[in-house]
């Protein structure tokens, strides 16, 4: 949370874009904080985007709109399936498009998220891009979320918020907060 994920494949977007090549901007249709189908920054940039629903087949999506496409870009991954996944494998080993995919990959309880499980597994690379504790200088590798004013490590595994419902933490902070 809070590395930059959105407003890098706005970038990338934008690098493509700018050498008359096209891309396809996907996004979870889950994350609906800009409104589903917008990948938005915390600094205020957004853009429209196909939303991945539960049933969307991607390969096939790709394959008819645009099977020509520079690149795929795809936010909020890790609320994609295991489909999802393979689609995506499909879409760079089949159709010679390169797929960049961005997202979290724990939740608040530390475990995987589905999408990033498999990201995990399939994926040709993978790259992290860092960012500091809320409460001090250490990088953060954890979500802590919070209702109250008090941390929370029990529950559903999705719920959708920014700011006002998560931080990210170090290890030390995700344990002992200092809220």
């Amino acid at each position: 949370m809070n590395s930059g994920k959105s407003i890098e494949i706005l970038k990338v977007a934008y690098n493509y874009e700018e050498q008359g090549k096209s891309v396809i901007m996907m996004t979870s249709g889950l994350d609906n904080r800009a409104g589903v189908g917008k990948i938005s920054s915390r600094i205020g940039l957004e853009r429209e985007a196909l939303p991945i629903m539960q049933d969307t087949n991607i390969f096939d999506y790709v394959q008819e709109t645009n099977p020509d496409a520079a690149c795929v870009l795809v936010d909020e991954a890790q609320f994609l399936t295991k489909d999802h996944i393979l689609q995506l494998t499909k879409v760079v080993d089949d159709l010679n498009i390169p797929v960049m995919t961005f997202g979290l990959k724990n939740d608040f309880r530390n475990e995987l998220f589905e999408g990033s499980k498999y990201l995990l597994i399939y994926a040709d690379k993978i790259e992290e891009m860092k960012t500091i504790c809320w409460f001090c200088k250490k990088k953060a590798s954890f979500n802590l979320r919070m209702h109250d004013g008090k941390p929370v490590y029990e529950g559903e595994q999705v719920q959708i918020g920014g700011n006002e419902a998560y931080y990210p933490v170090c290890r030390r902070h995700y344990f002992h907060p200092t809220v």
